[in-house]
Protein backbone atom coordinates (compact mmCIF):
# COMPACT_ATOMS: atom_id res chain seq x y z
CA UNK A 1 0.00 0.00 0.00
CA UNK A 2 1.08 3.86 -0.94
CA UNK A 3 2.47 5.80 1.96
CA UNK A 4 -0.64 6.88 4.04
CA UNK A 5 -2.21 10.58 2.83
CA UNK A 6 -2.56 13.21 5.49
CA UNK A 7 -0.04 11.33 7.39
CA UNK A 8 1.51 14.41 8.94
CA UNK A 9 -1.71 16.65 8.85
CA UNK A 10 -5.08 16.04 10.12
CA UNK A 11 -4.46 12.31 11.03
CA UNK A 12 -1.90 13.51 13.54
CA UNK A 13 -3.26 16.53 14.97
CA UNK A 14 -4.46 16.89 18.19
CA UNK A 15 -6.79 19.10 17.80
CA UNK A 16 -9.84 20.16 15.88
CA UNK A 17 -12.27 18.17 14.98
CA UNK A 18 -12.46 14.72 16.15
CA UNK A 19 -13.30 11.91 13.13
CA UNK A 20 -14.30 8.24 14.27
CA UNK A 21 -14.31 4.75 12.88
CA UNK A 22 -18.50 4.42 12.39
CA UNK A 23 -18.05 1.03 12.94
CA UNK A 24 -15.86 0.63 15.88
CA UNK A 25 -15.84 4.30 17.26
CA UNK A 26 -12.65 4.06 17.14
CA UNK A 27 -10.80 7.59 16.83
CA UNK A 28 -9.30 8.10 13.22
CA UNK A 29 -7.66 11.93 13.45
CA UNK A 30 -8.71 15.42 13.54
CA UNK A 31 -10.36 17.40 10.67
CA UNK A 32 -8.49 20.91 10.90
CA UNK A 33 -12.00 23.50 12.15
CA UNK A 34 -11.59 26.27 9.49
CA UNK A 35 -13.09 29.24 9.84
CA UNK A 36 -15.40 31.84 7.72
CA UNK A 37 -12.18 34.02 8.20
CA UNK A 38 -10.37 30.94 6.57
CA UNK A 39 -13.31 30.55 3.78
CA UNK A 40 -12.56 34.34 2.75
CA UNK A 41 -9.00 34.04 2.42
CA UNK A 42 -9.21 30.97 0.01
CA UNK A 43 -12.04 32.54 -2.19
CA UNK A 44 -10.05 35.65 -2.49
CA UNK A 45 -7.01 33.57 -3.64
CA UNK A 46 -9.45 31.38 -5.72
CA UNK A 47 -10.75 35.01 -7.17
CA UNK A 48 -6.58 36.17 -8.22
CA UNK A 49 -5.85 33.04 -9.88
CA UNK A 50 -9.34 32.22 -11.88
CA UNK A 51 -8.37 34.29 -14.97
CA UNK A 52 -5.23 32.52 -15.49
CA UNK A 53 -6.72 29.59 -14.74
CA UNK A 54 -9.70 30.03 -17.42
CA UNK A 55 -6.79 31.38 -19.97
CA UNK A 56 -5.12 27.73 -19.94
CA UNK A 57 -7.61 26.80 -22.02
CA UNK A 58 -9.58 23.31 -22.41
CA UNK A 59 -7.06 21.56 -23.95
CA UNK A 60 -4.41 22.12 -20.80
CA UNK A 61 -6.99 21.81 -18.24
CA UNK A 62 -7.89 18.70 -20.11
CA UNK A 63 -4.84 17.62 -19.83
CA UNK A 64 -4.29 18.64 -16.04
CA UNK A 65 -7.65 17.00 -15.24
CA UNK A 66 -6.38 13.44 -16.89
CA UNK A 67 -3.03 13.94 -14.82
CA UNK A 68 -5.14 14.21 -11.42
CA UNK A 69 -6.87 10.86 -12.30
CA UNK A 70 -3.45 9.00 -12.43
CA UNK A 71 -2.41 10.75 -9.12
CA UNK A 72 -5.79 9.27 -7.76
CA UNK A 73 -5.10 5.99 -8.93
CA UNK A 74 -1.37 5.89 -7.70
CA UNK A 75 -3.03 6.53 -4.10
CA UNK A 76 -6.22 4.12 -4.53
CA UNK A 77 -5.86 2.31 -2.33
CA UNK A 78 -4.79 3.89 0.44
CA UNK A 79 -7.58 6.65 -0.56
CA UNK A 80 -10.25 3.60 -0.46
CA UNK A 81 -8.73 2.28 3.31
CA UNK A 82 -9.10 6.04 4.79
CA UNK A 83 -12.44 6.26 3.05
CA UNK A 84 -13.80 3.14 4.41
CA UNK A 85 -12.69 4.20 7.81
CA UNK A 86 -14.44 7.13 7.91
CA UNK A 87 -17.44 6.82 6.30
CA UNK A 88 -17.82 2.90 7.51
CA UNK A 89 -18.24 1.97 3.90
CA UNK A 90 -16.67 -1.55 2.81
CA UNK A 91 -13.59 -1.67 0.42
CA UNK A 92 -15.77 -3.75 -1.74
CA UNK A 93 -18.90 -4.14 -3.44
CA UNK A 94 -20.27 -1.30 -4.37
CA UNK A 95 -18.52 0.95 -2.10
CA UNK A 96 -15.18 2.80 -1.09
CA UNK A 97 -13.07 1.10 -3.92
CA UNK A 98 -15.74 1.69 -6.54
CA UNK A 99 -15.70 5.00 -5.62
CA UNK A 100 -12.02 5.97 -5.61
CA UNK A 101 -12.22 4.15 -9.18
CA UNK A 102 -15.10 6.02 -10.39
CA UNK A 103 -13.42 9.32 -8.84
CA UNK A 104 -10.58 8.97 -11.46
CA UNK A 105 -12.72 7.70 -13.98
CA UNK A 106 -15.16 11.11 -14.03
CA UNK A 107 -12.11 13.11 -14.17
CA UNK A 108 -10.73 11.18 -17.54
CA UNK A 109 -14.60 11.33 -18.85
CA UNK A 110 -15.01 14.94 -17.89
CA UNK A 111 -11.39 15.88 -19.60
CA UNK A 112 -12.50 13.84 -22.86
CA UNK A 113 -16.22 15.75 -23.45
CA UNK A 114 -16.66 17.86 -26.05
CA UNK A 115 -16.41 22.15 -25.49
CA UNK A 116 -19.89 23.19 -25.62
CA UNK A 117 -20.85 25.83 -28.10
CA UNK A 118 -22.53 26.43 -31.27
CA UNK A 119 -23.19 28.38 -34.52
CA UNK A 120 -26.92 29.75 -34.34
CA UNK A 121 -27.31 31.44 -37.14
CA UNK A 122 -24.97 31.16 -40.13
CA UNK A 123 -26.68 32.34 -43.47
CA UNK A 124 -24.64 34.59 -45.68
CA UNK A 125 -26.17 37.72 -44.01
CA UNK A 126 -26.42 36.81 -40.19
CA UNK A 127 -23.99 35.06 -38.22
CA UNK A 128 -23.64 34.33 -34.49
CA UNK A 129 -22.42 31.81 -32.50
CA UNK A 130 -23.30 30.96 -28.69
CA UNK A 131 -20.76 29.96 -26.35
CA UNK A 132 -20.15 28.68 -22.65
CA UNK A 133 -17.54 30.58 -20.67
CA UNK A 134 -16.02 30.28 -16.79
CA UNK A 135 -18.67 31.43 -14.02
CA UNK A 136 -15.53 32.08 -11.97
CA UNK A 137 -15.41 31.02 -8.54
CA UNK A 138 -17.67 27.59 -7.82
CA UNK A 139 -18.35 26.99 -3.81
CA UNK A 140 -18.93 23.03 -3.91
CA UNK A 141 -20.54 21.88 -0.92
CA UNK A 142 -20.11 17.97 -0.89
CA UNK A 143 -22.32 15.36 1.52
CA UNK A 144 -21.01 12.45 3.66
CA UNK A 145 -22.26 9.50 1.80
CA UNK A 146 -20.09 9.93 -1.17
CA UNK A 147 -17.55 12.49 -0.02
CA UNK A 148 -14.89 11.71 -2.74
CA UNK A 149 -17.24 11.02 -5.82
CA UNK A 150 -19.62 13.87 -5.22
CA UNK A 151 -16.82 16.52 -4.80
CA UNK A 152 -15.43 15.13 -8.28
CA UNK A 153 -19.11 15.36 -9.88
CA UNK A 154 -19.14 19.03 -8.62
CA UNK A 155 -15.27 20.16 -9.25
CA UNK A 156 -14.48 17.88 -12.35
CA UNK A 157 -16.85 20.18 -14.79
CA UNK A 158 -15.95 23.57 -12.96
CA UNK A 159 -12.41 23.07 -13.06
CA UNK A 160 -12.43 22.15 -16.64
CA UNK A 161 -14.75 25.12 -17.59
CA UNK A 162 -11.93 27.53 -16.39
CA UNK A 163 -13.39 28.11 -12.74
CA UNK A 164 -11.61 27.71 -9.84
CA UNK A 165 -13.09 25.65 -6.47
CA UNK A 166 -13.48 26.05 -2.90
CA UNK A 167 -14.39 22.92 -1.47
CA UNK A 168 -16.45 22.39 1.97
CA UNK A 169 -16.72 18.97 3.13
CA UNK A 170 -19.12 17.46 5.16
CA UNK A 171 -18.10 17.75 8.71
CA UNK A 172 -18.80 13.91 9.08
CA UNK A 173 -15.83 12.88 6.24
CA UNK A 174 -13.76 15.30 5.83
CA UNK A 175 -10.80 13.64 6.00
CA UNK A 176 -11.24 12.10 2.82
CA UNK A 177 -12.04 14.70 0.45
CA UNK A 178 -8.66 16.96 2.27
CA UNK A 179 -6.77 13.51 1.07
CA UNK A 180 -8.29 13.79 -2.57
CA UNK A 181 -7.55 17.43 -2.51
CA UNK A 182 -4.17 17.16 -1.63
CA UNK A 183 -3.90 14.60 -4.59
CA UNK A 184 -5.35 16.91 -6.76
CA UNK A 185 -3.37 19.83 -5.82
CA UNK A 186 -0.14 17.77 -6.54
CA UNK A 187 -0.86 18.43 -10.19
CA UNK A 188 -3.11 21.61 -10.29
CA UNK A 189 -1.54 24.65 -10.44
CA UNK A 190 -1.47 26.21 -6.91
CA UNK A 191 -5.07 27.77 -5.62
CA UNK A 192 -6.96 26.69 -8.18
CA UNK A 193 -8.38 24.49 -5.57
CA UNK A 194 -9.21 24.34 -2.03
CA UNK A 195 -10.32 22.42 0.63
CA UNK A 196 -11.81 24.08 3.55
CA UNK A 197 -13.11 21.82 6.72
CA UNK A 198 -15.44 23.68 8.83
CA UNK A 199 -18.92 23.89 10.06
CA UNK A 200 -22.07 25.05 9.51
CA UNK A 201 -20.94 28.65 9.88
CA UNK A 202 -18.22 28.12 6.81
CA UNK A 203 -20.98 26.52 4.13
CA UNK A 204 -23.30 29.56 5.04
CA UNK A 205 -20.88 32.12 3.95
CA UNK A 206 -20.22 30.05 0.73
CA UNK A 207 -24.02 30.59 0.11
CA UNK A 208 -23.63 34.51 0.46
CA UNK A 209 -20.41 35.27 -0.51
CA UNK A 210 -20.64 37.86 -2.91
CA UNK A 211 -17.48 36.71 -4.73
CA UNK A 212 -18.80 33.25 -5.12
CA UNK A 213 -20.47 33.05 -8.86
CA UNK A 214 -21.59 29.84 -8.60
CA UNK A 215 -22.79 27.23 -5.60
CA UNK A 216 -23.23 23.06 -6.11
CA UNK A 217 -24.90 21.63 -2.75
CA UNK A 218 -25.79 18.08 -2.55
CA UNK A 219 -27.82 17.56 0.28
CA UNK A 220 -30.83 17.85 2.47
CA UNK A 221 -34.20 19.73 0.44
CA UNK A 222 -33.56 22.13 4.14
CA UNK A 223 -30.54 22.83 3.66
CA UNK A 224 -30.55 23.77 -0.38
CA UNK A 225 -33.55 25.83 0.13
CA UNK A 226 -31.46 27.79 2.84
CA UNK A 227 -28.74 27.92 0.37
CA UNK A 228 -31.56 29.32 -2.37
CA UNK A 229 -32.16 31.81 0.14
CA UNK A 230 -28.80 32.92 1.46
CA UNK A 231 -27.42 33.41 -2.46
CA UNK A 232 -30.89 34.92 -3.53
CA UNK A 233 -29.25 38.57 -2.95
CA UNK A 234 -27.01 38.52 -5.62
CA UNK A 235 -28.89 36.17 -7.79
CA UNK A 236 -25.97 33.18 -7.18
CA UNK A 237 -26.06 30.42 -10.22
CA UNK A 238 -27.01 27.29 -7.93
CA UNK A 239 -26.87 23.25 -8.69
CA UNK A 240 -29.26 21.53 -6.29
CA UNK A 241 -29.44 17.86 -6.05
CA UNK A 242 -31.87 17.25 -2.53
CA UNK A 243 -33.21 15.07 -0.78
CA UNK A 244 -35.14 11.74 -2.52
CA UNK A 245 -37.46 8.98 -2.04
CA UNK A 246 -36.79 7.25 -5.34
CA UNK A 247 -40.09 4.51 -6.28
CA UNK A 248 -39.46 1.60 -8.48
CA UNK A 249 -42.44 0.02 -9.84
CA UNK A 250 -42.56 -3.73 -10.58
CA UNK A 251 -44.97 -4.69 -12.98
CA UNK A 252 -47.06 -7.85 -13.34
CA UNK A 253 -44.58 -10.08 -15.71
CA UNK A 254 -41.60 -9.54 -14.15
CA UNK A 255 -39.83 -13.02 -12.87
CA UNK A 256 -39.05 -12.11 -8.97
CA UNK A 257 -35.45 -14.31 -9.25
CA UNK A 258 -34.81 -12.45 -12.51
CA UNK A 259 -35.11 -8.67 -11.22
CA UNK A 260 -34.00 -9.20 -7.61
CA UNK A 261 -30.47 -9.03 -7.29
CA UNK A 262 -30.81 -5.93 -9.32
CA UNK A 263 -33.39 -4.58 -6.81
CA UNK A 264 -31.69 -5.17 -3.83
CA UNK A 265 -28.56 -3.47 -4.80
CA UNK A 266 -30.67 -0.62 -6.37
CA UNK A 267 -31.90 -0.32 -2.60
CA UNK A 268 -28.72 -1.14 -0.54
CA UNK A 269 -25.90 0.07 -2.16
CA UNK A 270 -23.43 2.05 0.36
CA UNK A 271 -26.21 0.66 2.83
CA UNK A 272 -29.13 2.42 1.59
CA UNK A 273 -27.11 6.07 2.22
CA UNK A 274 -27.74 7.20 -1.46
CA UNK A 275 -29.77 9.90 -2.44
CA UNK A 276 -31.23 7.78 -6.05
CA UNK A 277 -31.01 4.81 -4.21
CA UNK A 278 -34.47 2.85 -4.09
CA UNK A 279 -36.11 3.73 -1.05
CA UNK A 280 -39.51 2.37 -1.70
CA UNK A 281 -40.95 -0.53 -3.83
CA UNK A 282 -44.09 -0.91 -5.36
CA UNK A 283 -44.96 -4.36 -6.69
CA UNK A 284 -47.87 -6.05 -8.46
CA UNK A 285 -50.10 -8.34 -6.50
CA UNK A 286 -49.56 -11.45 -8.24
CA UNK A 287 -45.80 -11.38 -7.74
CA UNK A 288 -45.36 -9.33 -4.19
CA UNK A 289 -44.80 -12.26 -2.03
CA UNK A 290 -41.87 -13.94 -4.69
CA UNK A 291 -40.43 -10.63 -4.63
CA UNK A 292 -40.54 -9.66 -1.06
CA UNK A 293 -39.45 -13.23 -0.37
CA UNK A 294 -36.53 -13.14 -2.83
CA UNK A 295 -35.41 -9.61 -1.63
CA UNK A 296 -35.37 -11.51 2.10
CA UNK A 297 -33.21 -13.83 0.92
CA UNK A 298 -30.44 -11.92 -0.10
CA UNK A 299 -30.63 -9.29 3.27
CA UNK A 300 -30.16 -12.64 4.89
CA UNK A 301 -26.83 -13.76 3.55
CA UNK A 302 -25.22 -10.22 3.00
CA UNK A 303 -22.66 -10.05 4.99
CA UNK A 304 -22.37 -6.85 6.87
CA UNK A 305 -19.62 -5.53 9.12
CA UNK A 306 -16.91 -3.38 9.42
CA UNK A 307 -14.90 -1.98 6.40
CA UNK A 308 -11.93 -2.96 5.98
CA UNK A 309 -12.86 -6.71 6.61
CA UNK A 310 -12.74 -7.57 2.74
CA UNK A 311 -15.22 -9.80 3.77
CA UNK A 312 -17.78 -7.51 4.09
CA UNK A 313 -20.05 -5.62 1.39
CA UNK A 314 -22.44 -3.60 4.01
CA UNK A 315 -21.54 -1.66 6.57
CA UNK A 316 -22.61 0.93 9.19
CA UNK A 317 -24.52 4.03 8.83
CA UNK A 318 -21.90 6.61 8.91
CA UNK A 319 -23.35 8.80 12.15
CA UNK A 320 -25.67 7.99 15.31
CA UNK A 321 -28.41 10.52 14.01
CA UNK A 322 -28.86 8.48 10.69
CA UNK A 323 -29.01 5.22 12.13
CA UNK A 324 -31.78 7.00 14.90
CA UNK A 325 -34.11 7.86 11.86
CA UNK A 326 -33.65 4.09 10.29
CA UNK A 327 -34.31 2.42 13.54
CA UNK A 328 -37.54 5.33 13.88
CA UNK A 329 -39.02 4.51 10.69
CA UNK A 330 -38.52 1.10 11.13
CA UNK A 331 -40.59 0.71 14.22
CA UNK A 332 -43.25 2.96 12.78
CA UNK A 333 -43.83 0.35 9.88
CA UNK A 334 -43.90 -2.48 12.59
CA UNK A 335 -46.24 -0.55 15.12
CA UNK A 336 -48.49 -0.05 11.80
CA UNK A 337 -49.05 -3.54 11.37
CA UNK A 338 -46.22 -4.30 8.13
CA UNK A 339 -44.55 -8.00 7.92
CA UNK A 340 -40.61 -7.69 9.09
CA UNK A 341 -39.50 -10.39 6.73
CA UNK A 342 -36.18 -10.10 8.05
CA UNK A 343 -33.97 -8.05 10.12
CA UNK A 344 -35.21 -4.83 12.09
CA UNK A 345 -33.70 -5.87 15.22
CA UNK A 346 -30.07 -4.63 15.71
CA UNK A 347 -28.02 -5.93 17.79
CA UNK A 348 -25.89 -4.42 20.99
CA UNK A 349 -22.43 -3.90 20.30
CA UNK A 350 -20.00 -1.13 18.43
CA UNK A 351 -20.66 0.83 15.95
CA UNK A 352 -24.05 2.29 14.07
CA UNK A 353 -24.63 -1.34 12.36
CA UNK A 354 -28.32 -1.76 11.54
CA UNK A 355 -29.29 -4.85 9.76
CA UNK A 356 -30.47 -4.96 5.98
CA UNK A 357 -34.11 -5.04 6.83
CA UNK A 358 -37.16 -5.97 4.03
CA UNK A 359 -40.56 -4.78 4.97
CA UNK A 360 -43.51 -6.29 3.46
CA UNK A 361 -47.73 -5.56 3.06
CA UNK A 362 -46.68 -1.62 4.35
CA UNK A 363 -49.50 1.17 4.19
CA UNK A 364 -48.56 3.52 1.69
CA UNK A 365 -49.15 6.14 3.93
CA UNK A 366 -46.73 4.28 6.40
CA UNK A 367 -43.74 6.79 7.58
CA UNK A 368 -41.18 4.09 6.09
CA UNK A 369 -42.60 4.70 2.68
CA UNK A 370 -43.54 8.87 2.75
CA UNK A 371 -39.96 9.47 4.16
CA UNK A 372 -36.74 9.22 3.43
CA UNK A 373 -34.98 6.24 5.34
CA UNK A 374 -31.64 7.01 3.96
CA UNK A 375 -30.29 3.31 5.38
CA UNK A 376 -30.97 -0.70 5.16
CA UNK A 377 -34.63 -0.67 5.00
CA UNK A 378 -37.04 -1.24 2.75
CA UNK A 379 -40.64 -1.18 2.21
CA UNK A 380 -42.20 -2.76 -0.40
CA UNK A 381 -45.59 -1.76 -1.05
CA UNK A 382 -48.52 -4.23 -2.49
CA UNK A 383 -50.78 -2.84 -5.37
CA UNK A 384 -53.74 -4.31 -7.73
CA UNK A 385 -54.11 -1.32 -10.23
CA UNK A 386 -51.03 -0.27 -11.93
CA UNK A 387 -52.61 3.61 -11.95
CA UNK A 388 -52.64 3.68 -8.24
CA UNK A 389 -49.11 2.39 -8.31
CA UNK A 390 -48.23 5.18 -10.11
CA UNK A 391 -50.09 7.97 -8.75
CA UNK A 392 -48.29 6.41 -5.34
CA UNK A 393 -44.95 7.12 -6.93
CA UNK A 394 -46.23 10.52 -7.84
CA UNK A 395 -47.47 11.27 -4.54
CA UNK A 396 -44.65 12.47 -2.68
CA UNK A 397 -42.98 16.32 -2.81
CA UNK A 398 -39.95 14.74 -4.58
CA UNK A 399 -38.75 13.44 -7.89
CA UNK A 400 -35.26 12.61 -7.97
CA UNK A 401 -34.75 9.44 -9.89
CA UNK A 402 -37.15 6.50 -10.27
CA UNK A 403 -37.25 2.90 -11.96
CA UNK A 404 -39.89 0.57 -13.87
CA UNK A 405 -39.28 -2.96 -13.84
CA UNK A 406 -40.98 -5.55 -16.74
CA UNK A 407 -40.45 -8.11 -18.92
CA UNK A 408 -41.31 -5.86 -21.77
CA UNK A 409 -39.31 -2.76 -22.27
CA UNK A 410 -41.88 -0.95 -23.90
CA UNK A 411 -44.19 -1.58 -21.70
CA UNK A 412 -41.93 -0.08 -19.15
CA UNK A 413 -41.37 3.23 -21.03
CA UNK A 414 -45.02 3.24 -21.16
CA UNK A 415 -45.11 3.76 -17.72
CA UNK A 416 -42.07 5.42 -16.93
CA UNK A 417 -43.83 8.53 -19.03
CA UNK A 418 -46.02 9.08 -16.48
CA UNK A 419 -43.61 8.98 -13.31
CA UNK A 420 -42.41 12.10 -12.23
CA UNK A 421 -38.96 12.21 -11.39
CA UNK A 422 -35.79 13.58 -12.95
CA UNK A 423 -34.30 10.68 -14.66
CA UNK A 424 -36.60 7.03 -14.62
CA UNK A 425 -34.20 4.09 -15.25
CA UNK A 426 -35.76 0.90 -16.93
CA UNK A 427 -34.73 -2.50 -15.14
CA UNK A 428 -32.00 -0.81 -13.23
CA UNK A 429 -31.72 1.95 -10.66
CA UNK A 430 -28.69 4.39 -9.83
CA UNK A 431 -26.44 3.59 -12.50
CA UNK A 432 -24.67 6.90 -12.35
CA UNK A 433 -22.89 7.42 -16.09
CA UNK A 434 -20.49 10.40 -16.64
CA UNK A 435 -21.76 10.92 -20.09
CA UNK A 436 -25.65 11.18 -18.95
CA UNK A 437 -27.24 14.25 -17.29
CA UNK A 438 -28.58 14.16 -14.11
CA UNK A 439 -30.89 15.84 -12.04
CA UNK A 440 -34.05 16.05 -9.62
CA UNK A 441 -37.06 17.98 -10.14
CA UNK A 442 -40.16 19.27 -7.55
CA UNK A 443 -38.11 19.28 -4.04
CA UNK A 444 -35.20 17.06 -5.02
CA UNK A 445 -33.64 20.63 -6.69
CA UNK A 446 -32.89 21.98 -10.05
CA UNK A 447 -30.10 21.76 -12.20
CA UNK A 448 -27.60 19.22 -14.48
CA UNK A 449 -25.04 17.69 -13.85
CA UNK A 450 -22.68 15.18 -15.73
CA UNK A 451 -22.13 15.25 -19.95
CA UNK A 452 -22.36 18.52 -21.46
CA UNK A 453 -25.13 19.49 -19.61
CA UNK A 454 -23.19 19.22 -16.27
CA UNK A 455 -20.15 21.45 -18.51
CA UNK A 456 -23.25 24.26 -19.41
CA UNK A 457 -24.34 24.33 -15.48
CA UNK A 458 -20.84 25.65 -14.66
CA UNK A 459 -20.39 28.18 -17.48
CA UNK A 460 -22.08 32.00 -18.49
CA UNK A 461 -23.86 31.74 -22.21
CA UNK A 462 -22.57 33.89 -24.30
CA UNK A 463 -24.20 35.43 -27.67
CA UNK A 464 -21.51 36.49 -30.18
CA UNK A 465 -23.59 38.12 -32.95
CA UNK A 466 -21.90 39.31 -35.96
Amino acid sequence: MNQPLLETSALTMASGRAIHDPATGDLIGHAPEHTVADLDAAVAVATAVQPAWEAAGHGERSRLLKAAADAIDEQAETLAHLLSRETGKPLNGPNARLEVAQSSAWLRATAEFDTPGEVLVDDGQAYATLAYEAVGVVGAIGPWNWPLMITIWQIAPSLRMGNTVVVKPSEYSPLSVLALGEILNSVLPEGVLQVVSGGREVGARISEHEDIAKVMFTGSTRTGKAIAAAGAANLKRLTLELGGNDAAIVLDDCDPEVIAEDLFWGAFINTGQTCAAIKRIYVADNIHDEVAEALAAIARDVPMGPGLDENNVLGPLQNRQQYDIVTRLVDAAREGGARILVGGDPAEGPGNFYPATIVADIAPDNPLVVEEQFGPALPIIRYSDLDQAVAWANGLDVGLGASVWSADRDRALEVAKRVKAGTVWINSHAVPDPRIPFGGIKQSGYGLEFGAEGLKSVAVPKVYNG
